[in-house]
C-alpha cells in the first residue's frame, strides 16, 4: 500500500510493520522530513526507512536533533557532527539487539545514515519486538512475564567516565563525574546497582523485563539484548533476576523465532533508518565490503 503525505510516499515494506519513505517530488526536498511526523510514523511502523533524499552529515544531524530532546552515545565511537557516530564494530555477524538494551541508558530512538552503501552483504537486520512476543509458546513467555532478566559486567573508566560527562552535559570534564551522575542519567525505573572498582572501572548490575511495553504502546513487545554483541565491551553475565539460567530449550526456541521474523535492509547510498528503540531490534549480516560507510545517532523522543 502506498500514500502520498504531501511531498512524501509512504510504502509499507517487508512483511512487517515497516514503512518506506520516498520523495513523490522532483527535486526532492529534505527539509520536508522536519515537519512530516516521523516520529507519529514510528509509533504505528516500529522502524522507518528513509530513501532518496541524499543528505548531507550535517543534515542528517539536524533531522536527529528535530525530532529528540537529547542525544546519547556509545564512548567507544567517534562523533561525527553533533550527534552522529561511526559504526565500528568489526566485520562479523551482530546479534539481535536493543540500542544499549543491557544498560539502563536505552535510547528511545535508534538512527542510521548510510553514507556509503556495500557492494554486497553487510544488510541491517530488523525484527519487531511484537511479533516475537506473539510467537513466543506460553512456557517461554510465563518465564519472561515471571521475573526481569539480569545484566552485570565491567567497564573501563575511560568509558563510563566519557559517557556520564556527555550525557550530564553541564561543562564538567570526565574526571570531574562519578557514579551519582550515571544515577541521575539512567532511564527512570531502572533497576541498577553501579560500583566503581579500586583501579577506576565501574562494574554495574542492571535489570529489565526482556517482554514490555513500548515507548508509544501498552502492547507487550520482546525487545532486548539476549542475543546482542559487544563488541568494543566486555560480554555481560546474562541471568534471571533470581540468578538463575535461561534454560537451552528457551534460547533455542527465541533464537528461532527471531530469526523467523527478522527482515533486512538492503541499504542503498543517502539511506536513513529510524528506529524505535522499545519494540524493534536491530543486528547486521557479517560485512563483506569494508569499504562501506554507516553513522548512528541515539536519543530520546520529545513527547
Amino acid at each position: 500500500m502506498t500514500v502520498v503525505q504531501n511531498s512524501l510516499r509512504l510504502t509499507s515494506t517487508g512483511v512487517g510493520d515497516g514503512m518506506l519513505i520516498t520523495p513523490s517530488a522532483d527535486p526532492a526536498d529534505f527539509t520536508e522530513l522536519f515537519t512530516a511526523g516521523l516520529d507519529e510514523l514510528l509509533a504505528d511502523a516500529g522502524h522507518l526507512v528513509i530513501r532518496g533524499f541524499h543528505p548531507s552529515v550535517e543534515a542528517f544531524n539536524e533531522l536527529v536533533q528535530r525530532y529528540s530532546s537529547r542525544t546519547t552515545l556509545d564512548p567507544a565511537r567517534v562523533f561525527h557532527g553533533s550527534a552522529a557516530q561511526k559504526v565500528d564494530s568489526g566485520r562479523d555477524p551482530i546479534g539481535l539487539h536493543v540500542e544499549n538494551g543491557a544498560t539502563p541508558f536505552a535510547p528511545d530512538l535508534l538512527w542510521f545514515h548510510c553514507v556509503k552503501a556495500a557492494r554486497s552483504g553487510s544488510q541491517t537486520t530488523v525484527c519487531d519486538g511484537y511479533r516475537v512476543w506473539d510467537a513466543l509458546s506460553d512456557r517461554s513467555k510465563e518465564l519472561f512475564a515471571a521475573q526481569p532478566i539480569g545484566y552485570s559486567r565491567k567497564v573501563p573508566a575511560a568509558l563510563w567516565r566519557r559517557l556520564a560527562a556527555f550525557m550530564v552535559g553541564d561543562g564538567r570534564g570526565e574526571q570531574d563525574v562519578s557514579i551519582d551522575d550515571l544515577y541521575a542519567q539512567a532511564n527512570p525505573g531502572s533497576q541498577v546497582t553501579f560500583t566503581e572498582l579500586p583501579d577506576g572501572s565501574l562494574h554495574y548490575a542492571y535489570q529489565v523485563y526482556a517482554a514490555h511495553p513500548t515507548k508509544w504502546s501498552t502492547r507487550t513487545a520482546w525487545a532486548n539484548s539476549l542475543l546482542g554483541p559487544s563488541y568494543n565491551y566486555e560480554a555481560p553475565e546474562i541471568l534471571f533476576e533470581d540468578g538463575s539460567a535461561i534454560p537451552a530449550d528457551v534460547i533455542a526456541e527465541y533464537t528461532e523465532v527471531t530469526e523467523a521474523v527478522t527482515e533486512e535492509v538492503q541499504w542503498e547510498d543517502g539511506d536513513i533508518v529510524l528506529i524505535d528503540n522499545s519494540r524493534v531490534m536491530h543486528g547486521r549480516r557479517a560485512i563483506s565490503d569494508p569499504d562501506r560507510t554507516i553513522l548512528n545517532s541515539q536519543s530520546y523522543a520529545r513527547n
